[in-house]
């Protein structure tokens, strides 16, 4: 059999497999999770994964396959899971898996379908080509979920660092108005209908039901999702709630604070732009003076 022809029956038993074992994974028995299950049957419950807005969101093909692998594969394939990004970004470690494993899978057929592509074009490739270039992008695909992950929660830190801020005013001003800590707390996040608001309204009721301190909410909030600020809120509200201390001034104090390095963060970036920027104008400015001095230089070497 030519290279052409293995490399053909190769691709036609991967498709012939993928097949069968997806067919497989339908028809095979699910194993129901209790907990989950009483999850998506309680829709109201503040803990229930859900994207930006707060929606509940239904659980798809990827987070399913994400649960087989989390039952199937080693735990040490995983590597560090982001944990506290996850958390904000309503991620479930589920989804997040199957996405990794799903990625894998494009990673390892893309070459495979390339080198097809190839032999009927005519251009043959040592059978090892595509083998290796399956695997090494494969591996390189399963991390692209750590790298959006990344890029997600560094930009939704920075939203809910700045509706923190005008959380932060919001409260003082309830408590300027006479109005005790937790209903502060609650009438300032009633305000704001963003998805950060949302979060902070849902932590304050579950907190209501079970009785626990706002504050400590908050704090409980502040670990889970990484956020230091939200921990030091947590700490001003604590003394106006415990020792009754008048925070007024702290809390005014602590909002400036976070505009003012988020303001420092807005101009490094915009520094950091704008050096960006200057790269393609000094290449577009040296071209166009090449093309006016390259003529001349020439000429006076009598070239043309």
């Amino acid at each position: 059999m030519s290279t052409t022809g293995l490399q053909l029956a190769l691709l036609g038993g991967l498709s012939i497999g993928a097949g069968v074992s997806a067919l497989v994974w339908r028809l095979a028995p699910v194993q129901v999770d209790a907990h989950d299950a009483v999850v998506r049957l309680s829709a109201q419950s503040p803990h229930t994964p859900a994207t930006g807005g707060g929606q509940v969101r239904a659980v798809g093909g990827v987070e399913r396959l994400g649960r087989w692998a989390m039952r199937t594969l080693p735990a040490g394939w995983w590597g560090v899971v982001p944990t506290q990004q996850l958390a904000l970004l309503r991620i479930s470690q589920a989804r997040f898996f199957g996405e990794k494993v799903a990625f894998a899978l494009l990673g390892m057929m893309a070459p495979a379908l390339l080198s097809s592509l190839f032999a009927v074009m005519g251009l043959r490739l040592p059978v090892v080509v595509p083998v290796v270039a399956s695997l090494a992008a494969g591996v390189l695909f399963f991390f692209i979920p750590n790298w959006n992950v990344v890029d997600d929660a560094g930009r939704a830190r920075t939203e809910f660092n700045r509706a923190l801020g005008a959380y932060i005013e919001l409260i003082a001003l309830e408590r300027n108005s006479g109005s005790g800590t937790r209903q502060a707390m609650e009438a300032a996040a009633e305000v704001g209908d963003s998805w950060v608001f949302v979060r902070l309204r849902e932590e304050l009721a579950f907190s209501r039901w079970t009785g626990e301190p706002p504050w400590e909410a908050l704090r409980r909030l502040s670990h889970e999702l990484g956020l230091a600020e939200l921990a030091d809120l947590a700490d001003i509200l604590r003394l106006s709630g415990e020792e009754g201390s008048q925070i007024y001034s702290q809390l005014r104090a602590r909002s400036a604070s976070m505009r003012s390095a988020l303001l420092s963060q807005d101009l490094t970036h915009a520094n950091a732009v704008g050096e960006k920027l200057t790269i393609p104008m000094s290449a577009l400015g040296i071209t166009f003076i090449t093309i006016l001095i390259v003529p001349a230089l020439l000429r006076v070497v009598g070239i043309t």
